[in-house]
């Protein structure tokens, strides 16, 4: 069954507000056919890539071995889905309340409200499917306690995170960077932009290495300290963003969708069924065809053979045209608090820098409630995820979950980390990384964008979405 409007699961009013652009339409229709694109796998970053193809023309056919979408960065519901997956039993214990309050993302993370996913979410108009909740609070792990990430002036002054003297000095980074101006050198305060390191820009103002863990790691969200070797301006863009999304809503730069981050591959979707593509679900083995010089041309499934001038797909349909590069281990925990020390937040994400616990990699939190329509019976949810670094993955997140006080339920898993062998320009073959620990959209964009900026040969243009999606709609 082909699917020109995939279906929402999200809220009531949103499926109907759909029914005029042929919500229920389906049709039976043969794989027989030639396509620009084909792409596999129905995760975000899939249906992103899928609706831009659509929007910019191309004739886009998008396939799923599963009968629902997201992959593995689903969202489960009813409850008992996530017991049943985990091997915990075919049934949510009643006091969960009612089973089909739960929404629970695999794979959450949070969208920085002035960032890249946000603003594509705009241009392109999928927000008309989706509905937001800013999260209430940010928060950073040091010397054993949880504190509020300072990002501006008064919150520098105010902080108990850092000194009297550390918080004069920070508060004079933070001025820097919010002044900062490629094109006026009198913002540059001396610094060289395009010689100086991260590192030296500390130096520049005094800053100790508690205060460049939470602002490296906090603030412009590397997963590691390579940054303070390299170029800084990437670094103050950085900053700057999270400064500016913080400036929009107040409490912390964050938002989270209203049911899970399953309506927003779902919204995406939607995107390009509005442009001509076309979706089937539920189709077995989608096994993509080489010809003799290695170039894709076509999937195959169930006998047939859709052809096609380019794949875009997720590493579970890549085969050995990808490589393992590591593992995440990720804890969803059901709760019936907030995270401790967290202002009693209805959401909040926690960073624990890898310094701070003797790590090479990061620790982070993600917290949600019933307040995003996520969870039931006034519970939480917090996912603890970090990158595996020992034998023991388990006890690796032994620091964050000792942060979160008592908790109901834990769904513990470990997956492996794919990245693709090779560009995908000559065989046209474009394959996703796979979702890292981090619970913010960050390495996501970054990873939609290579993939763009590789099929197109050129950087992704807002301006140039925007105008199509302008075009289209004043044609009669």
């Amino acid at each position: 069954v082909v699917n020109r409007y995939p279906p929402s699961w999200g809220s009531i009013a949103q499926a109907f507000w759909l029914l005029p652009f042929g919500y229920f339409s389906c049709l039976r229709v043969s794989m027989d056919e030639t396509y620009d694109v084909i792409v596999l796998g129905t995760g975000l970053k899939e249906c992103i890539l899928s609706g831009l193809l659509s929007v910019g023309g191309k004739k886009v056919l998008h396939m799923d071995r599963n009968s629902y979408y997201g992959g593995e960065s689903a969202s489960l519901t009813p409850l008992s889905d996530v017991y049943k997956k985990f091997g915990l039993g075919n049934e949510a214990p009643e006091t969960m309340g009612r089973d089909r309050d739960w929404n629970v993302d695999l794979i959450p993370k949070l969208l920085m409200a002035n960032g890249m996913l946000v603003k594509l979410l705009i241009h392109t108009g999928v927000t008309r499917y989706l509905e937001f909740k800013s999260c209430e609070g940010s928060y950073v792990f040091k010397g054993g306690k949880i504190y509020k990430v300072p990002a501006d002036e008064k919150d520098a002054l105010a902080t108990s995170l850092m000194g009297m003297f550390e918080k004069r000095r920070f508060r004079k980074f933070l001025i820097f960077v919010n002044e900062f101006d490629e094109n006026t050198p009198d913002t540059h305060q001396g610094i060289d932009y395009r010689k100086a390191t991260m590192q030296d820009v500390y130096n520049k103002f005094g800053l100790d290495q508690n205060t460049a863990d939470f602002t490296g790691h906090a603030l412009a969200l590397w997963t590691d300290d390579k940054y303070k070797e390299q170029n800084c301006l990437e670094t103050i863009q950085r900053i700057k963003l999270y400064s500016e999304s913080l400036a929009r809503y107040g409490k912390s730069p964050y938002l989270y969708p209203l049911y899970g981050l399953g309506e927003l591959p779902q919204g995406f979707a939607r995107l390009s069924a509005i442009y001509g593509g076309t979706y089937m679900l539920d189709k077995p083995g989608c096994n993509i065809q080489f010809d003799e010089e290695g170039k894709v041309t076509g999937v195959e499934s169930c006998g047939e053979v859709a052809k096609c001038s380019a794949v875009v797909c997720d590493p579970s349909y890549a085969g050995d045209k990808v490589k393992k590069v590591g593992q995440v281990v990720r804890c969803i925990c059901i709760l019936t608090h907030p995270v401790p020390n967290t202002k009693d937040s209805l959401s909040s994400q926690l960073i624990i820098p890898q310094n701070q616990v003797g790590r090479k990699s990061d620790i982070y939190v993600c917290c949600v409630s019933y307040a995003h329509k996520v969870a039931g019976n006034k519970n939480f949810l917090a996912i603890c995820s970090t990158t595996v670094e020992t034998q023991d993955p388990a006890s690796e997140l032994k620091p964050a979950l000792d942060l979160l006080g008592p908790i109901e339920q834990k769904f513990l898993s470990v997956s492996d980390l794919y990245e693709p062998i090779d560009d995908g320009t000559n065989s046209k073959l474009f394959v996703s990384t796979s979702y890292d620990a981090t619970t913010h959209f960050g390495t996501t964009c970054l990873d939609i964008l290579d993939i763009y900026k590789r099929f197109y040969g050129e950087e992704f243009d807002f301006s140039t979405v925007e105008g199509q999606i302008q075009k289209e709609s004043e044609d009669p």
